[in-house]
């Protein structure tokens, strides 16, 4: 039997996220975007919320264009507000344009927010060898440092636990446990990465 974290349990949905997403190293803008949206969406909530809502935030969302939708209008975001297929939270919704707006500010400065955030990890993943989920700190100095900058730089839903989560799922950090067969795997990738 194949040893995962033991976080992901046995939902389908979490397995195959646990599986081929989470502690990947993500370099592309767009995904990281996403995943930026999407773990201040979680805020409050449970991963799993968020991931079988996933699909229903791809396409409110524009597919996560984030030069859309920094030029949503307020009338725009009250309409997505009416789905339920997503966590109707208002400062959340209107967050994500907030957050659009300040993620192409730093893409005009730096050339890629890919570059700015990876730049918190000298641009390799912090391999970390947790024997237990109860290893796993739910923010780090790390975290704390990349949340101030960007709440200072205008974002909203930053806080170092979410940003922590953010690091985690876009393999900045491997946090998969020793036991787990992917801890090895993400560590390999983020040799290439």
């Amino acid at each position: 039997m194949t040893k995962r974290c033991e976080w992901c349990g046995d939902d389908p949905l979490y397995v195959a996220y646990h599986d081929s997403e989470w502690g990947v190293p993500v370099r592309d803008d767009p995904t990281l975007f996403e995943f930026l949206i999407l773990e201040g969406a979680q805020a409050g909530l449970s991963w799993i919320t968020i991931l079988r809502k996933r699909e229903n935030y791809r396409r409110l969302f524009d597919h996560f264009d984030v030069e859309k939708i920094a030029r949503y209008t307020d009338k725009k975001l009250d309409q997505i507000l009416q789905d339920p297929g997503i966590v109707r939270n208002r400062l959340k919704v209107y967050g994500t344009r907030k957050n659009a707006i300040a993620f192409l500010a730093i893409q005009e400065q730096m050339g890629s927010f890919s570059d700015y955030i990876w730049g918190f990890v000298d641009g390799t993943p912090i391999q970390n060898r947790r024997k237990s989920i109860r290893d796993v700190p739910p923010m780090s100095p790390v975290s704390d440092k990349l949340s101030k900058d960007m709440k200072k730089r205008g974002f909203t839903f930053v806080g170092s636990t979410i940003l922590y989560a953010h690091m985690q799922a876009t393999g900045m950090v491997n946090d998969h446990t020793t036991d787990c067969f992917r801890h090895k795997e993400c560590a390999e990738l983020s040799t290439s990465a």
